[in-house]
């Protein structure tokens, strides 16, 4: 069996699609896939390939034994939507030309969506490498864009609806990332195959010990602060206004226990950083983004995971990747993520302390309820652990979606 992953973010870049797809490829490879990947240079999130890979125009490599071409893509910092629509063009035509004219056959496409772009490229190769189109949906998209204002232009998403059920029906198979994904598009397409291919963590997490705290001594925290972690993309869609919101609350109210760290980049982080600076915020602290082997020993070193997202119902559907990851180490979460995710990881899995999205008092509160011993931090660690072991391991989601792709070619 031969499957080619087409997707416009992959490592080195750091970040969730792209871990989630190498170790969806590395598993899928150990059950005896041929998988191939057909990615851009890398350049996210700064916009900016990397220094390797500049001026090359097409560059085959293996990362962990995963054969990996990749081809040019526009990429320059602070360019506006026009750059960010160049960006995403220039892969869907220079990922078609590589794969036409450089790549093998395969028996299936999938195709990574956001960019819903890419989706032109799948379609058009699929026809000329006589594949079956999979269609992955990590984000519903341009319903996402429009909700969140990112999108206005009413032509615009005309446009991008027809193309995303275009590409919906000439599916062999769509894969969503959340039950809510998968839900939205069988009430649209009931007559089309769909499969629940979620987010988890990889079995080394569990290998991972809680007891490494070497990074918040490097930073200068104490041992007896209570550290609350945001690491991701600080972006429009997280509402990271509500974590300054509540640590001005708590410096107001003389709580100095808690230590609030936003580690990551992205458009909205030098406005939080000036507005961190304008309230005179003494327990928020903003670091650059590391790279994914960094990870563990700075989640290891904190105490609590903060997972907020925007309060508007599309995200009632969304599990943030970060969830995963820090469960996997035994860290409880504060989630300001209502839907899916709450009743997941907070109600079913009792892996942490839930906040109203945007609700800078509630979340507050909930901080205070650890500061003050009302709510187990390591109890609710080690349910988060013990949950996504049993439910989340990328292997077996892997294996399932592996009995998918095998009933696909009977």
């Amino acid at each position: 069996m031969k499957l080619l992953i087409l997707t416009q973010y992959y490592p080195p870049e750091t970040g969730a699609p792209q871990n989630r797809l190498h170790q969806l490829a590395l598993h899928l490879k150990d059950l005896g896939v041929d998988v191939e990947v057909l990615t851009a240079m890398p350049n996210y999130p700064k916009m900016e390939i990397f220094e390797n890979y500049r001026s090359k125009v097409f560059l085959e490599e293996r990362i962990d034994g995963v054969k990996v071409h990749r081809s040019r893509i526009y990429a320059k910092n602070n360019a506006g939507i026009g750059g960010r629509l160049l960006n995403y063009y220039s892969f869907v035509w220079s990922s078609f030309f590589t794969g036409w004219r450089r790549l093998p056959a395969y028996d299936y496409i999938m195709v990574e969506s956001p960019p819903l772009f890419l989706g032109k490229t799948a379609w058009l190769l699929c026809k000329l490498k006589g594949a079956k189109m999979i269609f992955n949906v990590s984000d519903l998209w341009p319903e996402s864009a429009e909700k969140l204002g990112l999108v206005t232009n009413r032509v615009f998403l005309r446009a991008a609806r027809g193309l995303e059920e275009f590409l919906y029906r000439e599916s062999a198979l769509i894969t969503g990332q959340t039950r809510g994904i998968v839900a939205n598009i069988s009430s649209r397409f009931p007559q089309k195959r769909i499969h629940w291919l979620p987010n988890g963590v990889d079995p080394a997490y569990f290998d991972q010990t809680a007891g490494n705290r070497q990074w918040r001594i490097d930073k200068g925290f104490r041992e007896d602060e209570l550290l609350l972690l945001y690491a991701g993309i600080i972006g429009h869609a997280q509402g990271l206004e509500v974590i300054l919101e509540a640590a001005a609350i708590l410096q107001e109210q003389g709580e100095h226990g808690a230590q609030f760290i936003l580690l990551g980049d992205g458009p909205r982080k030098a406005d939080l950083i000036e507005r961190a600076d304008s309230m005179a915020l003494k327990n928020v602290h903003f670091f650059d983004p590391v790279t994914k082997a960094d990870i563990p020993d700075i989640i290891k070193a904190i105490d609590v995971a903060v997972v907020p997202l925007r309060k508007l119902p599309l995200f009632e559907g969304a599990i943030p990747s970060k969830i995963f990851e820090n469960l996997a180490l035994e860290k409880p979460l504060l989630l300001g993520v209502d839907g899916e995710a709450r009743a997941l990881f907070i109600e079913q899995g009792r892996a942490g302390l839930y906040f109203t999205p945007e609700d800078h008092k509630d979340l507050a509160k909930q901080v205070l309820r650890i500061l003050r011993k009302e709510a187990d931090v390591a109890t609710l660690g080690s349910n988060g652990r013990e949950y996504v072991q049993r439910h989340f391991n990328r292997k077996d989601i892997a294996r399932g979606f592996f009995e998918v792709l095998q009933s696909l070619q009977k």
